[in-house]
């Protein structure tokens, strides 16, 4: 494919479409939805870290005036464990289970039943009605705890080894020999880390609508990152054809990951149909906190061998990471980007899936990839530090660049890496001096990252309405940009004013199949799609020119919004805009229109490096960030400022992480700060202003250059934070988070 360079749209901050809505309140969330008839559901939840179900009886929550439906796991469809039935990379087995208990409650929180009421004080009465019978069983929190010889066991078909084990998976990735390549090496550090779960954080908690006819014509309105997968998913665990069920996305509150999976829109299905009415269901923010996914914590012991001049020869990592309680942690993230970003001869990279009393986790950007670079990033400073190497040089010194083969698999083909650390190093924020101030400790940090990035399914239709203006329709939720970034494509392909195109998102009866918002795959694929149906449009544009001046349409050209003879052989004929060939459509053919239906292939890993400044009150032991230059190869910038925005928004979430957040759990194995009092996100008083610079390397597999941008922004950070504090301390903090607590605990005299 040929990239475009010399554009007027692509690169340029527009407007984006659905500001003005959000700013001003207009916008309809899945929470604002409503239906005449419309019903309220809630969720009893188990109290219980680990407890088997002995019976359930809702006779008393089904008298209680008002209760229109109680439904559990009996009405979910059961999917035996085993037989794997995969959905994208979910395997139904451990859905069924994770939206509804069935043998057993597996964490505080655990759905056991659901009730639908005409309104949600009834539901929740109805719900403290439902009497459940628990055997309760011991459980574990910890990955060490989950590990061990006697540990109780979630599931005892899952098997490790020959025998039952809370291990549900491993995976490994290796490259030349680990043994050989230590021998090689003349110093060698190794170092193990531990990090807590996180949670993803969206500030919209789950929601839908749901109504279903005497017919099975089902209507879902949720807030997603797919509506082809809450099609799916909800079809899987509730037995209605796929084909019976439209699926309709909102305006979405944040994802970040965590609205990959479904939750609600099963058991606000099978209560609409129990009860013949819509029902409506929104989680509290402690629901959200306590049962949806947040990423996992993880124990991790990462090796690196170098020679006295600076070459790694050697690194080998091990990855334990939580999957909550039932398998599915991101262990493929972490094997696979922690050493990616170097040219390594010899890597053993090996993840283990551990399962442990805690919610299911679900994605949180670049899933994995934080957790190794963190530990991979930590043990090369102090291998920089031990070679007396600058940390960007020894980065430098064995920077992957096109040619180098990647653990996990690939051979890279030109990329920016190399590009981000040049820039960095040049960056006036790496040549400042640190600023020293009384009682406050400063320090400095650098790390980078990778990010697999991911095609897949897409569809788009490109629509030329009646006044000559454009209608694209995409099948994926936007969360980081989409339909600015598309409409600027669209607008640059056409040769007109990017205000004249309207970027829509299809539902499942309007569009294509599309896959999940996610993986940073949507702008790159969604743009192959949009591009290919704009093309076909812009040929139907110059056969109808043609038809009008009676020449060849290979005699007509497209340009600046309007069709011109292709030179002067071809006649000298006034241009045709836009407008004017849709106005003389009905005459000339009928309605203007093309649409693209793709796997789309050919997306290219990210990488970024960060720099980071910390400044450490030492009678508090609050470090806090003053300063963070956020480096990222970006492909290809077709909306800068919502790239921007993202390589902000993944810093803001990383500081959070390394900083102040971690779920807290009490001594009876239940989440203790389930809300945002307790759990500490950043707030803009705990940020500095967060710089970017955005290298831009095109992929030449995409006709614009785009590579996904959303995952890489998170992956370097806490290890650049935490890289900050020992350049601040001279101590290394090897846990998140580096909480007040930790960090006083290490200033105390030994």
């Amino acid at each position: 494919m040929n990239v475009v360079t010399n554009n007027k749209w692509i690169g340029e901050r527009t407007i984006r479409p659905d500001g003005a809505d959000k700013v001003t309140g207009r916008a309809a969330f899945a929470a604002d939805t409503t239906m005449p008839g419309m019903i309220w559901g809630k969720v009893l939840r188990s109290p219980h870290p680990h407890a088997r179900i002995r019976s359930i009886d809702t006779s008393k929550a089904e008298a209680l005036p008002g209760v229109k439906a109680v439904v559990t796991a009996r009405d979910v469809v059961d999917f035996p464990i085993d037989k794997s039935v995969m959905l994208g990379i979910q395997d139904m087995r451990w859905m069924c289970r994770n939206v509804m208990a069935r043998e057993k409650a597996l964490f505080p929180g655990h759905p056991v039943a659901a009730v639908a009421a005409t309104t949600e004080a009834i539901a929740a009465k109805a719900c403290e009605l439902i009497e459940v019978d628990y055997e309760v069983l011991p459980w574990s929190i910890e990955i060490e705890d989950a590990i061990k010889p006697d540990a109780p066991i979630l599931h005892e078909f899952l098997k490790f080894e020959g025998k039952p084990s809370n291990i549900a998976g491993r995976i490994e990735v290796k490259k030349g020999d680990i043994a050989q390549g230590f021998a090689a090496a003349e110093i060698v550090v190794e170092r193990s880390f531990t990090t807590r779960p996180v949670h993803q954080g969206y500030i919209e908690p789950h929601a839908c609508l749901v109504s279903v006819g005497a017919d099975n014509k089902t209507t879902i309105w949720s807030s997603s990152q797919g509506q082809f997968m809450v099609r799916a998913m909800t079809a899987h665990l509730t037995g209605i054809s796929q084909s019976d069920i439209r699926a309709i996305p909102a305006e979405i509150g944040g994802g970040f990951g965590g609205k990959t999976i479904v939750y609600l829109e099963p058991l606000a299905t099978l209560l609409a149909k129990k009860s013949g009415r819509p029902v409506k269901m929104v989680m509290t923010r402690e629901e959200v906190m306590r049962a949806t996914g947040p990423t996992s914590g993880s124990k991790s012991t990462v090796k690196i061998g170098a020679t006295r001049d600076g070459r790694i020869v050697a690194a080998q990592g091990t990855f334990y990471l939580q999957a909550g309680a039932l398998p599915g942690s991101p262990i493929r993230g972490a094997v696979g980007c922690s050493f990616s970003c170097y040219d390594i001869p010899h890597v053993l990279s090996v993840g283990f899936d551990v399962l442990s009393n805690r919610s299911k986790v679900a994605a949180y950007r670049a899933p994995g990839a934080p957790i190794g670079a963190y530990a991979v990033e930590c043990v090369l400073d102090e291998l920089a530090e031990a070679l007396k190497i600058d940390p960007l040089e020894l980065r430098l010194k064995n920077a992957a660049k096109q040619g180098t083969k990647a653990a996990h698999g690939p051979v890279f083909p030109r990329i920016g890496y190399i590009e981000t650390l040049e820039a960095a190093k040049a960056h006036p924020h790496y040549q400042a001096p640190l600023a020293k101030l009384q009682g406050k400790l400063q320090g400095r940090g650098v790390a980078s990252g990778f990010w697999f990035n991911a095609g897949g399914e897409s569809s788009a239709q490109v629509n030329i309405t009646e006044d000559g203006n454009v209608a694209v329709t995409t099948g994926h939720p936007d969360i980081g940009g989409s339909r600015a970034a598309i409409a600027n494509i669209c607008a640059e392909l056409l040769g007109i004013d990017y205000r004249r195109v309207s970027v829509l998102i299809g539902d499942t009866a309007t569009i294509g199949f599309s896959n999940l918002t996610g993986g940073s795959r949507v702008l790159f694929a969604s743009a192959m799609v949009v591009t290919q149906s704009a093309e076909k449009v812009i040929t139907t544009l110059r056969e109808r020119a043609a038809k009008i001046w009676e020449i060849d349409p290979e005699a007509v050209k497209w340009e600046n919004g309007a069709a011109h003879p292709a030179s002067p052989n071809a006649g000298q004929f006034e241009p045709l805009t836009l407008a004017e060939l849709a106005e003389k459509a009905p005459q000339m053919g009928g309605p203007i229109g093309a649409g693209v239906q793709l796997n789309t292939e050919g997306a290219e890993g990210g990488f970024g490096t960060h720099i980071c400044d910390v400044e450490v009150d030492v009678e508090l032991g609050i470090a806090r960030v003053v300063r963070y230059t956020a480096v990222q190869d970006v492909g290809r910038a077709i909306h800068p400022g919502y790239v921007e925005g993202q390589m902000q928004g993944g810093v803001a979430q990383g500081i959070g992480w390394a900083l102040n957040e971690e779920y807290i759990y009490t001594r009876d194995g239940k989440v203790d700060n389930p809300g945002f009092l307790d759990y500490r996100m950043p707030v803009c008083s705990d940020l500095p202003m967060l710089d970017t610079v955005m290298v831009e390397v095109p992929n030449p597999k995409h006709p614009q250059g785009v590579k996904g941008v959303g995952e890489v922004p998170l992956v370097p950070v806490m290890a650049a934070v935490a890289n900050a504090i020992h350049n601040a301390l001279g101590k290394r903090f090897y846990s998140l988070p580096m909480s007040p607590p930790k960090v006083l605990e290490a200033l105390e005299p030994t």
